[in-house]
């Protein structure tokens, strides 16, 4: 539909003859007649000013003649100047209002047209195939100024800027009036002449978007076009556009009625947003009931209108409750999200009533609801999530400021006076901003998950996101879209919650799938990594919601431990308390897998969790009669591997646990531990069926048996007393000769040395500590078996202490299977000592010979030099030089950056 921009009134009608020119002046109008008359038409009443937008117009006088040679082609009027040009054969100059020809430019004779410049003073005169140019001088002398060939004659022009627009046959032509450059526009149709005429605005009205037919000419007035016909004049008087705007959207030219609203003044540029808001909201209608939805949403993004608006047009979403829906005084601070004015919203009333009541047609809503229309609803909301994020943020940011400043004001106001006086109201900052993005955030995680964008969602949810968490809930529960869910809780720091729901799935998910496909879906590695971020944040809540995956996956579950540094005595406190049967598994697994061990509190707690199940199972066998020292279960060997291995236990609290009458080993084990070997040997010696030690260092002790064995049954005897008066029977054994203990004792020479812990009842000192000095007392020696045990043991025994024990008689030569390995030993190593002196003396050597190289270098410095470390000049600056003797900086940037080393050192020790 083709809309009106001017109106076409009759102003002059029944002229006796053709009409030639017309021109207007003082709201009146001045008729040229083919016969050389003059005619001047004015309205009724008018009191002078512009032409009035009503007619008809009366003749007012007539002057017959005024062109005595020729007939007028053409007339303008220079109001600025009081003067009428008029072309007859020459272009003529008449004094106004008295029409005085004053002025006559001969140099224009057998001209057919001319445009006026009355700013300028410029006459651009057509004259066969000639164009030229005038310049007006003194007020009545015409200057010819430029001259232009042109392809024809020239039917029409008009002055536009520094060009002049030309109708030439069936065309219309731009000419340069400085350059004289010729441009071909476009052709004004197969009947209609090339009429062309300037607008007060720049822009040129052209005679082809003239409704009228036949038009002759068209004449610039100052608020109107006329129109020449061959009797009649028409005043071309543009319509408000406003009212073309109202035109054009009815029609649905919604693109034209956007254009026109730029052409609204700039005073009225309020009503110009009104206007365009109006039409985008009826654009985004019209192309959102007609499938065009992401053309709609642009259209209701430009218009500015809110989201609850746009959201209205899909009612299967659920929208959280808000004081800012239907409120438009309340946003009107916030052009983002503010509603339009009154106006705007009564030309939407048609569409949201026409929405409402197809609200109950199905077929209408799934149309709306249809996969298209909620992913140009997604982009919709992400285009304008941005914006309202941001003022929602500056809302929180300006609460807490707030805040803050009234807590310190009220402390301030506290210390000055002791009286106490009245709080100031907290100034309530308004949460609008904040309430629309819960609107946003709760519809666009709805709108993702009903398009299968289940990852976008989640993305939505991991960054700053203000979903409504009670409908989100509730509409991700209704889709059992349960990884949402977990994210939804996560943001909100439910993570109780969220771990309550992942052992639930991990739980229906083992019990759907087969075991072979149970890691495929939700697996308790799931829950582990959801753990790992909250190990230091509520380490407690990581221990209650880990009893699931410390039974089904320890090994994993320690590991979270020991990465996030959960501190082990508060795991261990917590499972000994709920979860006694885990607790050993967590520090066996603790033990194994850290680097550095546990601390001695938990090596105490393991090795006392071993013995009590060992002796529950000790009880257990002997009230069956089963009982033998040589039974071992699998804890029990757990038990003494830890005892042996491991010295952080309390050998004082477990050896008084330990039964009577059984446990030799252990109890032999926590005797060596404290340095009490004698005891250690007593057990083994005397209790048949506890094993032989596998790791002590006894070869002192019993090289000093060997040697003295009455001294060493005495002693013997002295410290088994304690020990015999506790076990029945070991009286008997006590009696024992040196020969037999003897045997005993070397039964154990297999042993290895082992470190001892310091802590314990003992005195520190080992049984066989001595003196060194000769012990014999003149009883009878074991020498061979002492010979014996040197020549196997010569690396194990310190040879001069040995030496000083063995008897002064004993022969040189039943010590060379002990002195000739032994001195063989210790050539080897003086000798090694030797080569690595001189090694090292060569080094220094050559070490001191490059120094001395390096010193011998020659560096040349002058004004140019320059830092490699800050790129600045040496000058008269302390400097070094590195070892390749080409690299200079300042002294002082190479302390500098041996600093920055050693912190980055330091730093990198305490990441391992």
């Amino acid at each position: 539909m083709v809309h009106s921009a001017y109106d076409a009134v009759e102003l002059v009608s029944g002229v006796p003859g053709d009409i030639v020119a017309v021109a207007a002046y003082a709201g009146r109008l001045l008729v040229a007649g083919k016969d050389g008359s003059l005619r001047i038409y004015a309205p009724p009443g008018h009191a002078g000013g512009g032409i009035p937008r009503d007619g008809p117009y009366a003749l007012e006088r007539q002057q017959p003649s005024l062109w005595r040679r020729g007939t007028p082609l053409a007339m303008e009027v220079s109001a600025g100047r009081e003067l009428l040009l008029s072309l007859a054969e020459c272009v003529n100059l008449h004094r106004l209002p008295g029409l005085e020809t004053v002025a006559v430019i001969g140099k224009t004779k057998g001209a057919n047209l001319f445009a006026w410049d009355d700013r300028r003073g410029l006459l651009a005169v057509g004259r066969w195939k000639r164009l030229t140019i005038f310049r007006l001088d003194s007020g009545r002398e015409f200057v010819e100024v430029k001259e232009f060939g042109v392809p024809d004659t020239v039917k029409s022009m008009a002055w536009c800027g520094d060009n002049i627009c030309l109708g030439i046959r069936k065309e219309y032509m731009i000419i340069n009036s400085m350059t004289g450059a010729l441009t071909e526009v476009f052709s004004s149709g197969r009947n209609a002449p090339p009429l062309v005429v300037a607008l007060p605005t720049g822009e040129l009205l052209l005679g082809k978007t003239v409704v009228l037919r036949d038009v002759q000419k068209l004449v610039e007035t100052e608020n109107c076009i006329l129109a020449v016909l061959a009797r009649s004049v028409y005043g071309l008087l543009p319509v408000p556009i406003g009212a073309q705007i109202v035109q054009l959207t009815a029609s649905g030219e919604f693109e034209e009625a956007l254009a026109l609203c730029k052409l609204l003044p700039p005073e009225d540029s309020n009503l110009r947003a009104a206007k365009e808001s109006s039409i985008h909201i009826r654009y985004g209608h019209f192309l959102f009931d007609n499938g065009s939805y992401e053309e709609a949403m642009e259209q209701f993004s430009d218009s500015h209108v809110d989201i609850t608006y746009v959201l209205s047009l899909y009612p299967s979403l659920v929208l959280p409750q808000t004081h800012i829906i239907g409120e438009h005084d309340r946003l009107q601070d916030l052009p983002e999200l503010a509603r339009e004015p009154s106006d705007v919203t009564d030309d939407m009333e048609p569409y949201s009533l026409q929405l409402h009541e197809s609200d109950d047609k199905s077929p209408l809503e799934i149309k709306k609801m249809s996969h298209n229309a909620l992913i140009a609803l997604v982009k919709y909301l992400h285009k304008k999530r941005n914006g309202i994020i941001e003022r929602a943020t500056a809302e929180v940011t300006e609460e807490v400021v707030s805040g803050a400043v009234h807590h310190s004001s009220i402390l301030s106001e506290s210390y000055r006076s002791k009286k106490p006086n009245k709080k100031r109201a907290q100034t309530h900052t308004s949460s609008i901003a904040r309430e629309m993005a819960t609107v946003l955030d709760t519809s666009l995680l709805q709108a993702l998950i009903l398009t299968g964008q289940s990852s976008g969602a989640i993305e939505l949810l991991k960054g700053l996101n203000y979903c409504d968490l009670k409908i989100c809930k509730e509409f991700l529960e209704e889709r059992s879209d349960y990884m949402v869910l977990l994210e939804l809780y996560k943001s909100n720091e439910m993570h109780r919650e969220a771990l309550q729901l992942l052992n639930q799935l991990v739980e229906e998910s083992k019990a759907e799938m087969g075991k072979n496909d149970f890691n495929k879906k939700f697996n308790p590695q799931m829950i582990i990594e959801y753990l790992r971020p909250l190990c230091r944040s509520d380490p407690m809540l990581v221990l209650e919601s880990s009893l699931y995956v410390l039974e089904r996956n320890p090994s994993d579950t320690i590991e979270l431990f020991l990465s996030e540094n959960v501190p082990a005595d508060l795991v261990n406190s917590y499972l000994k308390q709920h979860a006694p049967n885990l607790q050993s598994t967590y520090l066996e697994l603790m033990l194994s897998m850290s680097v550095s061990g546990i601390n001695p509190n938990l090596q105490n707690e393991l090795v006392q969790l071993y013995l009590s199940e060992v002796l529950d199972w000790h009880k257990i066998l002997k009230e069956e009669g089963n009982w033998t020292e040589k039974t071992y279960s699998p804890t029990r060997k757990k038990l003494i591997t830890t005892l042996e291995n491991n010295s952080g236990y309390n050998t004082d609290i477990l050896l008084k646990r330990l039964p009577q009458d059984a446990l030799f080993e252990e109890r032999a084990i926590l005797y060596g531990k404290i340095n009490q070997h004698l005891r250690a040997l007593s057990l083994y010696v005397h209790k048949e069926g506890a094993q032989q030690p596998s790791k002590s260092n006894i070869y002192f002790n019993l090289l000093q048996i060997y040697l003295n064995p009455r001294k060493a049954e005495k002693e013997f005897e002295q410290k088994i007393v304690p020990v015999a008066s506790q076990y029945p029977g070991i009286q008997k054994a006590t009696k024992v000769r040196g020969a037999r203990m003897g045997k005993k004792v070397v039964e154990i020479e297999g042993a290895d040395d082992v470190r001892f812990s310091p802590s314990g009842t003992d005195s520190g000192r080992s049984d066989g500590d001595g003196d060194g000095d000769d012990v014999s007392d003149g009883g009878p020696i074991m020498l061979n078996e002492a010979l014996e045990l040197l020549s196997q043991r010569w690396d194990r025994i310190n040879g001069a202490q040995a030496l000083r024990l063995l008897p002064r008689d004993t022969k040189l030569q039943d010590l060379v299977l002990f002195l000739e390995p032994l001195l063989r030993n210790s050539s080897e190593h003086r000798r090694n000592y030797m080569v690595i002196k001189n090694l090292i003396f060569r080094a220094n050597l050559q070490v001191k010979e490059d120094l001395y190289k390096r010193r011998q270098a020659v560096l040349k410095i002058d004004g140019d030099s320059m830092c490699s470390l800050c790129h600045k000049r040496i000058a008269n600056s302390a400097f070094a030089i590195y070892p390749n003797g080409q690299t200079l900086v300042h002294f002082v940037c190479f302390r500098e950056s041996q600093q920055i080393k050693a912190v980055r050192g330091v730093n990198s020790v305490k990441r391992r």
